[in-house]
């Protein structure tokens, strides 16, 4: 079975040097990645503070919260562009100090259009901070030892999350609203010091000249992925609150739809594109997209479906809800850090593991659908098995996204990574959520009609039995969610290892592409 070593040698790919500090480097790489997945979950728990203490209406704090997933998903592409052309370390250094500039500014707002555009500066901090982080990852580490440092760096994502309202609920408890934003600068600003001390520069670089030296910005593709990325989050984003058919989320969907369209087109007629489209007719690149979008969409919307499930059906507080979801960070985390899915990947191939992790997680899903609806022994053995999954699955995306672009590419393809990750997590809560109150709606359309939450359905009830059955309801909504959820990733995983299986087969995953003539080889431009 190919392993990814094999595939690097065989595409002609010069291992990097492999610095003796390269554990540490990782160590400060993923505290940094942490700071920005934290940032992603941990303001849900400061709502009602927000409210009190700014005076912030319920559109303020919606835009305190997705202004910041909105910039980031925005600025992915161009980020990672960035730093291939202008010094992986130098955008890292940026970024860094970004993030903890725009940190002290939402800590110390005082309304919340400050807050707001605060967090806008956090998400440009964070984008630069996501790319940049795995585009190291990459430069430091050769194939032998990529898959586990890539898998310790994937499960930082999985922390974070589940980490995020423990850290905002325990902050809150002692401190004041800003103390959620106080705590990024010591991070930031030891994280400046280790990545000027520690990490290797790099850029895209051939001749002596950088790239940036060498070929000309694309601006205008810059600006046409920014455009279609935010507006597709950010209906993903308005359509649970004001409607999936609303004016709103249409014209949102369509303008982004409309400029990730021409941006598609302008990049396979320029001569230097900001993203050569001409990845995708890698077969390997396809199969790892693919998967990694599904992966993603399990990930978001079960987290989605079970953080409701543990608060408004099992009826657990967000602090206790939070202890309960624990369970599948640690089991991933505990999997990437002992290295067992990088040793599994070498002895069973990238197909093998993906279809694996993604079976997994299906199944993961499907026993928190079938056990967990009354009570938290169910769930927990599904939350394991979920956990088992992602540690298999995702790294191993991951890993075969950043392995099929070239090495001088590697800011792009990490752009990619996240961008990936940000829409499969925004799909998933946007089709299981719809699934959700489909199923709602039609196990009771008089309670349900117009209600638009359990919230609201249950203060249309009247008796204890009027409450049961809305409870009862909602709760075969989240199981028939989650059993969707489990399907589209089964699926996904068996359409994803195909690809790849095929691609190591007829030896389409050796290399990318030829880019288009007229333009730069991109092998070339690596050092």
């Amino acid at each position: 079975m190919p392993s990814v070593a094999s595939d690097a040698t065989a595409a002609g790919l010069r291992p990097p040097d492999r610095p003796a500090a390269r554990w540490l480097i990782l160590a400060v790489i993923c505290l940094a990645q942490l700071t920005v997945v934290l940032d992603n979950t941990v303001l849900n728990v400061a709502i009602p503070s927000l409210t009190g203490n700014l005076g912030a209406t319920t559109a303020d704090v919606q835009w305190m919260i997705n202004a910041y997933s909105l910039v980031q998903s925005g600025l992915l592409l161009i980020a990672g562009n960035s730093a291939d052309r202008y010094g992986r370390k130098k955008m890292l250094l940026v970024g860094l100090a970004l993030f903890g500039a725009a940190s002290l500014g939402a800590a110390l707002a005082q309304s919340p259009g400050q807050l707001i555009a605060a967090r806008a500066g956090m998400g440009i901090g964070g984008a630069l901070l996501v790319t940049t982080t795995l585009a190291v990852v990459m430069q430091i580490f050769d194939d032998e030892e990529r898959p586990r440092a890539i898998g310790i760096w994937s499960s930082v994502n999985s922390l974070g999350f589940a980490a995020g309202p423990l850290i905002g609920g325990a902050l809150l408890d002692h401190f004041w609203w800003g103390s959620l934003f106080l705590v990024n600068l010591p991070v930031a600003v030891a994280s400046l010091a280790a990545v000027a001390a520690l990490v290797p520069e790099s850029t895209s670089r051939g001749d002596g000249l950088s790239a940036a030296q060498r070929t000309p910005v694309d601006l205008p593709g810059a600006l046409l992925s920014m455009t279609g990325m935010v507006g597709v989050v950010f209906a993903i984003i308005s359509g649970p609150l004001h409607g999936w058919l609303s004016a709103r989320v249409l014209i949102s969907a369509a303008i982004g739809v409309a400029a990730l369209a021409v941006f598609t087109l302008w990049e396979l007629r320029v001569p230097h594109p900001m993203l050569d489209m001409h990845f995708f007719r890698n077969r390997r690149f396809i199969g790892a997209v693919s998967g990694g979008i599904l992966v993603a969409f399990g990930m978001g919307g079960s987290m989605f479906l079970l953080t409701q499930h543990l608060q408004l059906v099992l009826g657990y507080g967000p602090l206790d809800a939070g202890l309960r979801m624990a369970p599948l960070a640690v089991t991933v985390v505990l999997v990437n850090f002992t290295g067992l899915g990088a040793r599994l990947i070498r002895r069973y191939g990238t197909p093998a593991m993906i279809v694996s992790g993604m079976s997994l997680l299906a199944a993961g899903l499907a026993v928190v659908s079938l056990l967990g609806g009354t009570g938290y022994g169910g769930m927990l053995s599904g939350l394991v098995v979920m956990g088992v999954g992602v540690a298999f699955a995702m790294p191993t995306m991951a890993n075969a996204i950043m392995s099929a672009i070239p090495p001088a590419k590697a800011g792009v393809g990490a752009g990619v990574n996240g961008t990936l990750m940000e829409f499969g997590q925004g799909l998933g809560v946007a089709v299981l959520g719809a699934v959700l109150n489909s199923r709602f709606a039609a196990l009771l359309p008089l309670v349900s009609a117009g209600a638009g939450s359990l919230p609201a359905a249950l203060a249309r009830t009247r008796t204890d039995a009027e409450r049961t059955a809305v409870h009862d309801a909602f709760a075969s909504g989240i199981g028939t969610s989650q059993l969707v959820g489990a399907a589209a990733v089964f699926l996904g995983g068996l359409l994803a290892a195909v690809l790849l299986r095929r691609a190591e087969r007829d030896g389409a995953g050796a290399a990318p592409s030829a880019p288009p003539a007229g333009t730069q080889p991109a092998a070339a431009a690596a050092e």
